[in-house]
């Protein structure tokens, strides 16, 4: 009896955190092997020789002591990467993070019950929003089931960061500001911000303690539209927030000393629940091509956005959505569990409100409105500028493979997403006649506040797979056993790095203990492998499976010379993302994508006519 009782009561969110075990740091030896082993596909045999000496030098010497250093310190942490990671991947770079840093992408409902539609999207913004806050009063009450790989509990602290988060910009580095609480710790912000035509509005999403229904959440956003149609545009504030980041932390501070009251202002949308962007834009294509809806959620106008908010719920006038996100305080599967939360319940509810229609009396939404002076509307002029030069720079192709998807991939007892990743290095090889260096996002939730680790897809087995491909005097079976040697290695690789025992995270620890105490910068990290083979951010190409639902995103290449390729696996399709420069006249996302899909349909092939 008593066991049955424990079963019936529902696990809570963030009821497993205290008891994930640290993460870990891997031994020096096993890193610096690995290490050695991924620049191979881009050496020649002296570099290598030169390399595999520099990695001996650095075992022996002073790459021992850091180690120990680093040994250390993971005592004293339970994540001895976390705020690292944070400060290197985010909070200390200055490029502008609204192009360079934030993901966005279509929301799926276009597939189902809301294929865009003339004059629904009010209706249909009040309905999202409705379900947007179901799903933060579920984190609320820690109603979220916590996610597992297997019966392992995962990290659950960035669904922490989804509602009420913001970046302030800093001159010299970001923070993160988190206002979010669940019920047990105590009250937390529950207004909405809502952007239109450069203004921005505010409401509270509760009334006497009860979310705002549909019908309610109607009233609120049509007073701000027809208030929008009726008067003149704003100044566009937001636009601030898609600047170069030291630039946009003294505009900031400009504002604040202008008037207080700006920095209430600030400190009100900083602790909103999330944006909701009102946006004229109809970029819906097909359910086959989401190139528009995409270039639009990652592109779109930035005075109606806060680039710096961890979500921004973006409603097209088309009837369409889709979201822009600040990648610094979460991945990108915190926001894909939202978006199939919301996707599930608009296909269950018929995407229609069928509840009361009645609206209590409450406050309309207040306009939030900046005192300005030339100078800040000198700085907006700028950030629009600078923003609509880089996202002009910005080739995306986003489009469906309906050829086949995951369950013939399954049936020939293959790994969709090492397929994928297959087929990705084939068709880099085939238009850059090289071996493209690949990050791919591994995850390392087993662990106290984990979030990534680097998995590399470009492996030797994978370039000796591209070579027989090419290679039109090798035969069937040689090509099928290369093609198995790759997947093997992959799916290797990938477990290893979810395990914690990725080397990427370590060397950057060697590395930043280094910078820490003043010392050298170590030989390794200036050795030219170490870039080429990705090291330091380098990577050609930025990868990510999304997952197997419906939701999709894209992120702007890590390199001047790269891609960025995101994709999802359905059961009868593959939808991929695929992002490059257009400055940079090596790289082609066009190219890319058809070569990827040829790939695909061969890969497919050399494993049906052999007997795998």
């Amino acid at each position: 009896m008593a066991n049955h009782l424990s079963e019936s009561v529902p696990e809570r969110t963030f009821q497993y955190q205290s008891s994930l075990p640290p993460l870990p740091v891997p031994s020096l030896e096993s890193s610096l092997s690995k290490y050695l082993d991924a620049v191979l596909p881009f050496a020649s045999e002296e570099e290598f020789k030169a390399t595999a000496d520099i990695v001996r030098k650095f075992q022996e010497g002073v790459g021992k002591e850091l180690h120990q250093k680093l040994l250390q310190r993971a005592k004293t942490k339970r994540n001895w990467l976390e705020e690292w990671w944070l400060d290197t991947a985010y909070l200390e770079a200055r490029m502008p993070s609204q192009l360079n840093v934030n993901f966005g992408g279509p929301a799926p409902y276009i597939e189902h019950c809301w294929p865009p539609a003339e004059g629904t999207f009010m209706e249909r913004a009040s309905f999202h929003t409705w379900l947007t806050l179901q799903y933060w009063n579920l984190l609320r009450t820690e109603r979220v089931a916590p996610q597992k790989a297997g019966k392992t509990p995962l990290d659950m602290d960035q669904f922490r960061m989804l509602f009420c988060t913001c970046k302030v910009p800093g001159v010299k580095k970001d923070t993160i500001h988190n206002y979010f609480k669940t019920e047990c710790e105590g009250p937390c912000p529950s207004h909405v911000v809502v952007m239109c035509r450069g203004r921005i509005f505010t409401f509270d999403a509760l009334c006497d303690g009860e979310i705002l229904t549909p019908p309610e959440l109607l009233r609120q956003l049509s007073y701000v539209k027809e208030r929008c149609e009726r008067e003149p545009e704003g100044d566009g504030v937001a636009a601030l927030t898609s600047e170069e980041r030291t630039r946009w932390a003294k505009s900031r501070d400009h504002l604040i000393n202008i008037d207080p009251h700006n920095k209430t202002i600030l400190e009100t949308i900083q602790s909103s629940l999330f944006v909701i962007s009102l946006d004229e834009t109809k970029p819906y294509s097909t359910t086959e091509n989401y190139t528009n809806m995409t270039l639009e959620a990652l592109t779109g106008n930035p005075t109606i956005r806060w680039g710096d908010k961890s979500y921004n719920s973006l409603v097209f006038s088309d009837g369409s959505f889709g979201s822009n996100c600040d990648h610094a305080p979460y991945d990108a599967m915190v926001l894909v569990s939202l978006c199939w939360y919301l996707d599930q319940q608009i296909k269950s509810m018929d995407g229609k409100w069928k509840g009361s229609e009645v609206v209590r009396p409450m406050p309309l939404p207040e306009e939030l409105v900046f005192t300005m002076d030339e100078k800040v509307l000198n700085d907006i002029s700028h950030a629009k500028q600078q923003y609509l030069k880089s996202t002009k720079d910005l080739q995306l192709v986003c489009c469906a493979f309906t050829s086949f998807g995951k369950t013939a991939i399954k049936k020939k007892k293959l790994h969709p997403d090492t397929f994928i990743q297959l087929a990705m290095q084939l068709a880099y090889y085939r238009v850059h006649k090289r071996p493209g260096s690949c990050y791919e996002t591994a995850m390392t939730r087993m662990f106290y506040h984990g979030r990534t680790e680097t998995m590399r897809p470009c492996t030797q087995e994978a370039v000796n797979w591209c070579k027989a491909m090419m290679d039109p005097t090798c035969e069937v079976n040689a090509k099928r056993k290369a093609m198995l040697l790759a997947f093997n290695k992959h799916n290797k690789l990938m477990v290893e790095a979810q395990e914690g025992k990725g080397f990427d995270r370590h060397l950057l620890g060697l590395y930043l203990i280094a910078k820490e105490e003043g010392r050298p910068t170590p030989e390794l990290f200036m050795d030219p492998l170490y870039a080429k083979s990705g090291g330091g951010g380098n990577f050609v190409l930025s990868s990510s499976l999304v997952g197997y639902t419906t939701v999709l995103g894209a992120v702007a290449p890590m390199v001047p010379h790269g891609y960025g390729f995101f994709y999802r696996i359905r059961d009868d399709r593959i939808v991929v993302s695929i992002t490059a420069w257009k400055s940079c006249h090596q790289t082609d996302a066009v190219t890319l994508f058809n070569n990827f899909s040829n790939s695909l349909h061969e890969m497919l092939h050399l494993a049906t006519t052999s007997q795998l």
